[in-house]
C-alpha cells in the first residue's frame, strides 16, 4: 500500500463535499471555486484500483483526480489491494492500517470504491453481510471529527468473465445493495460502474483499468463531487 498527496489547478468545484453528511443524497449546485481558499480533504478508499494497479506510475484514479480538481484540494490515496468491502471476507480494507491512516486524515470528503474483490466465491459466500459492513464503514468515516460526506461508489465494470475470481454478474449485484446502503447512510452515489461499461480495451486483464481507463473512473468521481463534466484546459491538452 501507498500514500500520496497531489495538487494541481483547477475551476468550477462543488462545496457539495463538505456538506453535512445529513444533507440531501442528491448532488446540489455546483459552487465558484474561486471564492474557496480552504484546502479541502479528500481521502480515496479502496481496493488495487485505487491503489493504481493496471495504470502507469503516478497515474492511480486518484493522481488523475488531484490533478481536475486543483490547488484547492488535496487528494490522498489510501488503496490496498485484494482488500474486501466484507469484513469476513478473505482480506477485509478495516483491518488493514491505510483505514486508521485515512480516519487520522481526518478528511472533509471520502470516496470509497469497494467490491471488487468481494465478487470472488470465497468472499461471495458472506454477501448478505455486505450492506452491514458498508453502514459500519460509512458510519466510522462519518463520526471523525471533520464530519466528512461520504461518496459510494458502484465498483468499476468487470470485463467479459472476469479474472482471479472476480466477476460482473456478483458485480452488479452489489449495485442495488450500494443503493440501499446510501438510502440508509444518507451518503452519495457515483456510478464508477457505467464509466467503463462497453471500454473492454481500457482492461486489459479484465479487472484492472490501464491509464486511460483509470482516467475515466476520475472524471466520474470529479463529476460525483462537483456537479460537472471534466474539460480539460487547454494547456493539457
Amino acid at each position: 500500500m501507498f500514500s500520496f498527496t497531489c495538487r494541481c489547478l483547477m475551476v468550477g468545484l462543488s462545496l457539495a463535499v463538505i456538506a453535512p453528511l445529513g444533507a440531501s443524497a442528491q448532488v446540489t449546485a455546483p459552487a465558484n471555486v474561486q471564492t474557496a481558499q480552504i484546502v479541502r480533504k479528500i481521502a480515496c478508499v479502496g481496493d488495487s484500483i485505487t491503489q493504481g494497479v493496471g495504470a502507469s506510475g503516478g497515474m492511480s484514479w486518484p493522481d488523475q483526480l488531484a490533478k481536475m480538481l486543483g490547488e484547492n484540494w488535496e487528494v490522498k490515496n489510501f488503496g490496498v489491494s485484494g482488500t474486501t468491502l466484507l469484513n469476513s471476507g478473505d482480506n477485509p480494507y478495516q483491518k488493514t492500517g491505510a483505514f486508521k491512516n485515512a480516519k487520522d486524515f481526518n478528511p472533509d470528503g471520502v470516496v470509497i470504491i469497494l467490491g471488487t474483490n468481494d465478487t470472488k466465491p470465497q468472499n461471495w459466500q458472506h454477501k448478505d453481510h455486505f450492506e452491514a459492513d458498508y453502514k459500519d464503514l460509512v458510519k466510522q468515516f462519518a463520526n471523525l471529527a471533520s464530519k466528512p460526506k461520504i461518496f459510494i461508489c458502484y465498483p468499476p465494470y468487470i470485463a467479459e468473465n472476469g479474472n482471479f475470481g472476480i466477476n460482473e454478474p456478483n458485480t452488479k449485484d452489489e449495485i442495488p445493495m450500494i443503493d440501499r446502503v446510501a438510502k440508509a447512510t444518507q451518503a452519495r452515489v457515483i456510478d464508477v460502474h457505467a464509466a467503463l461499461v462497453g471500454k473492454d480495451a481500457l482492461i486489459p486483464d479484465k479487472v484492472h483499468p490501464n491509464t486511460e481507463g483509470a482516467a475515466e473512473i476520475a472524471k466520474a468521481v470529479y463529476k460525483g463531487l462537483t456537479g460537472k463534466t471534466y474539460v480539460k484546459a487547454d494547456k493539457d491538452k
